[in-house]
């Protein structure tokens, strides 16, 4: 059994169609990106992923239970980091995960998350004398202090300066080889393509591409750009592989310290896939 399946899901807010027929499976213990900009549709559908919103039309299956009707102990299983979440500013650290901990049947030790999401010297804080960046921790905290079969998270590191980043990317693995099964939405492409196995790209409501960071929207097929300096003047060649060419550069005695090969990145891939489906 997949630990989501959707298929043909549609959510409409009176004229406006936000989500337009979206076919998506992800399967136990992989990480799944879904990518696209503002007002795609992600934040809708992972919303109706989680039980959070109602769909028009469609089926969805997540864990094996429908999210719309799904009771207390499917809540349980599944963990959820929202976009912008609110906070009892009150509390420490240690109180609020220690809090949260207490709703599910067999939670991580609150001290075992905070050290997780690297707040262990913040623990007797209260959360209104957090950083942004910290606070977002808390967030994350909180969705897996539950040990989540499946884990939602949406823009998770948001605020997070690079050396976070990296130690949240770090959890996210640890999560995902522990055979946790994770759904990311991320503005951050570089984040996409370290952590996730698979990724879809959201673009008008509708799926555009879906694959591997390295072969999304025939990336992996793409040629490479040959460029090289030749009596003072550049050249550049579009090749499937480089090979003969670099071969041919040798032979003819060019300025090999100039020699550049380039391929899309999943930038140059999504920017134009976005453009595609608008």
């Amino acid at each position: 059994m997949d630990a989501i399946e959707v298929r043909g899901l549609r959510k409409t807010y009176g004229s406006s169609e936000a989500v337009r027929g979206i076919d998506l499976t992800v399967t136990r213990g992989e990480v799944f990106a879904l990518l696209g900009p503002n007002g795609a549709g992600k934040t809708t559908t992972v919303e109706i992923l989680e039980g959070h919103r109602r769909r028009s039309s469609g089926e969805v299956r997540v864990l094996g239970d429908d999210p719309g009707t799904a009771g207390r102990a499917w809540r349980a299983r599944i963990g959820v980091v929202l976009q912008d979440a609110d906070d009892a500013a009150d509390l420490t650290v240690a109180e609020m995960v220690g809090h949260v901990a207490g709703f599910y049947p067999d939670p991580r030790p609150a001290d075992e998350v905070i050290e997780l999401v690297g707040l262990t010297e913040k623990k007797r804080s209260k959360i209104r004398q957090l950083s942004g960046g910290q606070r977002r921790r808390v967030d994350v905290a909180l969705g897996i202090v539950g040990r989540p079969e499946l884990l939602f998270l949406d823009e998770p590191t948001t605020g997070f300066d690079p050396a976070a980043r990296r130690q949240f990317w770090d959890l996210i693995r640890d999560l995902a080889a522990e055979g946790t099964t994770i759904l990311l939405t991320t503005h951050y492409l570089e984040e996409a393509e370290a952590l996730a196995d698979r990724l879809a790209v959201l673009a008008g409501g509708r799926i555009v591409a879906e694959g591997t960071p390295a072969t999304l929207g025939g990336r992996a097929a793409a040629g490479a750009n040959v460029s090289w300096l030749e009596n003072g003047v550049t050249k550049t060649e579009q090749v499937a592989d480089p090979t003969d060419l670099i071969k041919h550069l040798i032979k003819i005695e060019a300025d090999l310290k100039s020699l550049t090969i380039t391929r899309p990145t999943l930038e140059d891939v999504y920017l134009s896939l976005i453009g595609a489906g608008r």
